[in-house]
């Protein structure tokens, strides 16, 4: 089974699986990895790899995919917004994963300066896709700003927690206008399947995949994972009960 396409910014894809290229134990598994999961979009972080199309370089090896730049490592909108530009101007596209980081051992999203430069970077002309903590209220104003997409954290990046809240990811996609895509804390195909039960149009993972005992075996359950949580939202889920019911009928049991 496949998933039905879903569309950012007038841009369809085939997958609702987005993928993260760090810290793979080499750059074949990388490959692998990302040849099992079939992403839709792959992130790069801008500050931390060479832009230079050089043999064997990230962005040469990644050249079959469509590459969305990320501002990780970014604690200010000057560096964020600088960084965007310079993705921009090296990979040739106007999409952007915007991180800015306003806490480095939980690594929260500073919220007041994503939403500066998500202003900022939507008048430059740029597909913003804002990386925020799990708040309605926030995703719906980084919505009204203009951003395309809105990727709230399940739980903290690479911890592998899972969707800690999943009352206020549910809100999120109930109340905010764009695609919800659910970003970090994923830490297993389960928590892929969560995601995807609770309305969200995608999911983008990294770490799961990248530090898993078998990265390939992973991304492939990781895909798995995502068409199936797809699938039963689109089919419903039977109401949660708090007695038993059974399956057949009572009435008109032999020997009853």
């Amino acid at each position: 089974m496949t998933t039905d396409s879903f569309t950012i910014a007038g841009k369809t894809f085939s997958s609702r699986l987005l993928m993260g290229s760090g810290g793979y134990p080499n750059q074949q598994v990388l490959i692998d990895s990302l040849a099992a999961a079939a992403p839709a979009m792959v992130t790069v972080a801008l500050r931390r790899i060479s832009l230079e199309p050089y043999a064997e370089s990230l962005v040469d090896v990644l050249d079959d995919y469509v590459l969305l730049p990320n501002t990780a490592g970014c604690a200010t909108v000057k560096d964020a917004v600088l960084t965007a530009q310079l993705g921009r101007e090296a990979l040739d596209t106007n999409w952007v994963k915007l991180e800015l980081i306003g806490d480095r051992e939980t690594l929260y999203p500073d919220v007041e300066q994503l939403m500066r430069a998500t202003e900022e970077l939507v008048k430059d002309g740029f597909i913003v896709l804002p990386y925020c903590n799990d708040d309605p209220v926030t995703c719906r104003k980084l919505a009204d700003a203009g951003a395309a997409a809105v990727m709230p954290l399940g739980s903290p990046i690479g911890t592998g927690l899972g969707i800690i809240n999943p009352y206020a990811i549910e809100r999120i996609v109930a109340t905010c206008p764009v695609p919800i895509i659910l970003d970090a804390g994923i830490g297993t195909a389960s928590d892929a399947a969560q995601a995807m039960e609770l309305g969200c149009e995608g999911v983008l993972l990294n770490t799961a995949v990248a530090k898993a005992h078998d990265p390939v075996r992973m991304a492939a359950a990781m895909r798995s994972a995502v068409e199936a949580g797809r699938g039963a939202r689109l089919a419903g889920r039977i109401p949660k009960r708090t007695q038993a019911e059974p399956s057949s009928p009572q009435l008109g049991l032999v020997g009853g």
